[in-house]
């Protein structure tokens, strides 16, 4: 398990640019709830807060603070859809659980606007997001997508822009063209999340930080147990994703913590900043080791990219970034790189979110894949539907086969290295 207790947020430009948090007290008593949910990132903060608005009493563990791991350190992307390709998943559950997934994904992004605007979280949340191609491979792919999208699933918003179009949008030389979809969108990710933890306590939930659980007790009353109390309650959440380690081994199997990372440049102002980003959009490219970028409130660029699977940051991280950068945007040598960092996403060998129950009674949701700032939304919204009676949702998810990653601990690593060298070598085909 990657331990993260008594630890504050990694310095980032998110960590200095968020608001104000009332830090909330270790769990240090043995208490009873309804649900008790187990991690206060995005997932677990969702789960509580849809579970308290239905009545039910929750008590949410964080092991660290708020919003510590990926939650709080991603690229801050919105995007309708999931890590894995939508055509992968409807051959596995069928045309018509695909369509109700993919309905499920776009009203995650609606429910990330409606939080926004109903509990003013002060996110910086913007919509439009393209999604930019390197080869006319990839743009081909674009174009077959957006058809499927239209005819498949009713998603008919999204435009195709060729290259002198994205030129005009985009200000690289590195693309031939891109896809458009203004649903989607970006956002600053740890304020949103501790605007959700706001939001969660407002509606009742008693949150501890500060409180790694040590261990489950499985049963009719499962309980948590943390170093200094243990909770009680009739339903269990595990929201943990990247860090559940030996809490839940048999979840840990199914996923591996991928590091990914990102920088934020010195802020530009507004023209220059509008030069290289027209229309404040979210911009990622279609390789497997991809870049994402956005600007920030200030008139950042936030430029995100790079995957690890050692457990380790890149040596000199920031020099690393800004090489990728200029790869990008060559105008930007001589600007200066003012913060840089990186984290844990939890990925699965499909790249599909894997949600469901371990016990008749404790439900999970991991495998967020790098797509978690959407998703995770309305994970947690089904997860309440379920403890609430209502399950027909979350079992769709049961229907996504999961294995175990090849290999166990020690062979694990080696084998995805040599998959992502693949992947880079074809990115370059």
């Amino acid at each position: 398990m990657l331990s993260f207790a008594h630890q504050p947020h990694p310095p980032s430009y998110y960590a200095a640019t968020a608001h104000a948090w009332g830090r909330q007290p270790p769990l240090q008593e043995d208490a009873s709830c309804d649900v008790c949910v187990v991690g206060g990132g995005l997932a677990g903060l969702s789960a509580a807060l849809n579970l308290a608005e239905k009545g039910f009493s929750v008590i949410l563990l964080e092991g660290a603070e708020v919003g510590f791991g990926a939650s709080g350190r991603n690229g801050g992307q919105v995007i309708a859809g999931f890590a894995s390709d939508i055509a992968g998943i409807r051959a596995q559950v069928g045309a018509e659980a695909a369509k109700a997934m993919w309905d499920m994904s776009v009203e995650a992004v609606e429910i990330i606007d409606e939080r926004v605007r109903h509990h003013g979280i002060p996110c910086d949340w913007q919509r439009g997001y393209v999604s930019v191609a390197v080869k006319p491979r990839q743009m081909r792919e674009l174009e077959d997508w957006r058809r499927e999208a239209e005819s498949l699933y009713g998603y008919a918003d999204q435009q195709l822009w060729d290259q002198e179009t994205l030129r005009g949008k985009v200000g690289s030389e590195r693309y031939v063209g891109g896809l458009f979809d203004p649903r989607s969108g970006h956002l600053h990710p740890l304020n949103y999340t501790l605007g959700l933890a706001g939001a969660a306590l407002a509606a009742g939930v008693r949150i501890y930080e500060q409180t790694p659980v040590l261990r489950l007790e499985k049963g009719q009353q499962p309980k948590a147990h943390a170093e200094r109390g243990s909770v009680s309650s009739r339903h269990l959440v595990l929201a943990c994703n990247a860090y559940i380690g030996a809490l839940a081994p048999e979840l840990e199997r199914r996923i591996m913590p991928a590091g990914t990372y990102v920088i934020a440049t010195e802020p530009l102002g507004a023209a220059r900043a509008g030069a290289l980003i027209a229309d404040n959009m979210a911009v990622c490219d279609t390789n497997f080791v991809l870049d994402y970028y956005r600007l920030s409130a200030d008139h950042r660029l936030l430029f995100g990219g790079k995957v690890s699977y050692s457990g380790r940051e890149p040596r000199d991280l920031a020099a690393s970034m800004r090489a990728d950068m200029l790869h990008v945007f060559p105008q930007l040598a001589g600007t200066r790189v003012d913060y840089a960092w990186g984290g844990f996403c939890d990925i699965t060998v499909n790249r599909a979110p894997d949600f469901g129950r371990l016990d008749g009674n404790i439900y999970y949701l991991q495998g967020f894949s790098g797509h978690g700032v959407n998703i995770t939304g309305i994970a947690g919204k089904i997860v309440a539907e379920a403890i609430a009676g209502t399950a027909s949702r979350l079992d769709l998810f049961a229907k996504i086969r999961h294995r175990d990653f090849p290999g166990g601990k020690l062979l694990r690593t080696p084998a995805l290295v040599l998959g992502m060298a693949y992947y880079r070598m074809r990115d370059l085909l």
